[in-house]
């Protein structure tokens, strides 16, 4: 199987790293990651593809259902580190209108309320 994922825990958010492809024959390897994070009651998970070398059309598939599943729990799914040829899918499929993309993890936790920094908002001019 060429497939992997990684998951690194950063407070009560999931980092999933995956590497090599996801086609018709590594989608389970994925849907089980994001199952067993659920299970766990971990529903906040950012998605590194910075390792995804291939993506066919049961991988795109895959990353809908994925999205939708955690989206249904009540929890939000980002991703970053799309590779040129993985981004274009993405643009090409739409699912850049579905996912949140983020140019890195920093980025990416950054964007979940409890993680951003306070900052005063900025001043409203008379």
């Amino acid at each position: 199987m060429n497939f992997s994922a990684t998951i690194r825990e950063n407070g009560q958010i999931s980092v999933v790293h995956i590497t090599g492809s996801l086609t018709s024959f590594e989608v389970q390897g994925l849907r089980s990651t994001i199952s067993g994070l659920l299970k766990q009651g971990r529903k906040k998970i950012v998605l590194n593809l910075d390792g995804l070398r291939y993506l066919d059309s049961s991988g795109i598939g895959e990353l809908v259902r994925n999205y939708m599943t955690v989206i249904k729990s009540g929890g939000e799914m980002k991703v970053v580190g799309l590779k040129p040829k993985v981004e274009e899918i993405f643009k090409v499929t739409q699912l850049h209108q579905i996912f949140q993309e983020f140019q890195d993890e920093a980025e990416a936790l950054e964007s979940f309320p409890e993680n951003r920094k306070n900052t005063p908002p900025p001043a409203i001019p008379d």
